[in-house]
């Protein structure tokens, strides 16, 4: 698995507390992979993946009490210095996992003096960009976000004092059926019950009762009948000749998501309308339209818009355009 997969799977592990150390080995392999993004960072600029897995990794292991190596801490502390962050046109999410992981390692004491300072300075810093990040609806730069952000206040104590964190949390409650799969359900859960990740490390297991039993999903209703989406392709010069590619309504069910209608528009014509997606815990997450392909190197990604200029705050297996909506998938920069 990458970085950030296994990060989050051992997370999770410690928080059903678990038997004693059944999982050292992927503790082991976790500290292999982020060596790994260590060294891909001094090659390359940045980590093999991305800094919100190198980031991850560091927090998971933090959470472990295991130590990381100072250099390896410090590359991360380096990249948010110089606002080298960036995840999918979105950096919140990314610096809130940093500034976790910065957290922990002060608070449970896993690094040096000197090195802790500067770490809960960065920490603080990025809280006060979050705040700066919130918009006037009280999300944090996207509703996905806005539990990292949420995370970040309460485990540095802020969430007393910063304005942003009630309004926020209004935010979060007012869209929780956006929370629709188990990786965003397992962000937004310990924000609701006052918690952080960083709370995994101190919990009380002895009266843990064991919970971990299947839970039957229900699938969501069909809704009868169909819709007409309009879907339009659009590439800014220079990457491009022409502004948008591509424009045509697409005739779906009425329940279908976003994902249908890209399915739907390249079955109607494969030769005009092509994509493809990437499995990520959060659900599939979309790389390449019409040969155009995102990539972090570049810096750039597929940004997807409710015409004409709303950013969409859902993943595009849940969102569900209504009739007659206009949707942009649209090639940006970050």
């Amino acid at each position: 698995p990458h970085t950030g997969r296994l990060a989050l799977y051992l997370l999770g592990l410690q928080a059903t507390c678990p038997p004693l150390s059944p999982h050292r080995s992927l503790v082991t392999w976790l500290k292999y992979y982020l060596e790994e993004e260590w060294t891909g960072s001094q090659q390359r600029g940045h980590p093999v993946s991305s800094y919100y897995q190198y980031g991850l990794g560091v927090l998971a292991l933090c959470v472990h009490r295991k130590r990381v190596r100072d250099q390896v801490v410090q590359r991360l502390l380096t990249a948010q210095q110089h606002g080298r962050l960036g995840h999918g046109g979105n950096t919140v999410d990314t610096e809130a996992v940093v500034a976790l992981a910065f957290t922990c390692l002060e608070q449970r004491r896993l690094v040096g003096t000197e090195l802790a300072a500067k770490l809960r300075l960065a920490a603080h810093e990025a809280s006060r960009n979050m705040a700066k990040a919130q918009g006037p609806d009280g999300v944090i730069g996207n509703i996905y976000s806005t539990p990292w952000a949420l995370q970040v206040f309460l485990a540095t104590g802020e969430c007393q004092t910063e304005p942003a964190f009630d309004q926020a949390m209004a935010a979060l409650l007012e869209n929780l059926e956006a929370f629709s799969t188990a990786a965003t359900m397992a962000q937004v859960l310990p924000v609701l019950h006052g918690h952080s990740y960083l709370d995994i490390a101190s919990r009380h297991c002895g009266e843990e009762p064991d919970t971990l039993t299947p839970l039957d999903m229900e699938p969501l209703p069909e809704v009868p009948g169909n819709k007409t989406v309009q879907l339009v392709v659009e590439c800014p010069l220079p990457w491009c000749y022409d502004l948008q590619l591509y424009d045509r309504l697409v005739p779906v069910p009425a329940s279908a998501s976003l994902l249908d209608v890209l399915q739907a528009a390249a079955e109607l014509d494969p030769r005009e309308f092509r994509f493809h997606t990437q499995d990520t815990p959060q659900g599939p997450f979309l790389t390449q339209v019409l040969g155009l392909e995102a990539r972090q190197e570049k810096r750039n990604y597929w940004q997807i818009l409710s015409a004409p200029s709303t950013p969409l705050q859902m993943g595009i297996a849940d969102y569900r355009p209504p009739d007659g909506a206009t949707v942009i998938l649209r090639l940006s920069e970050w």
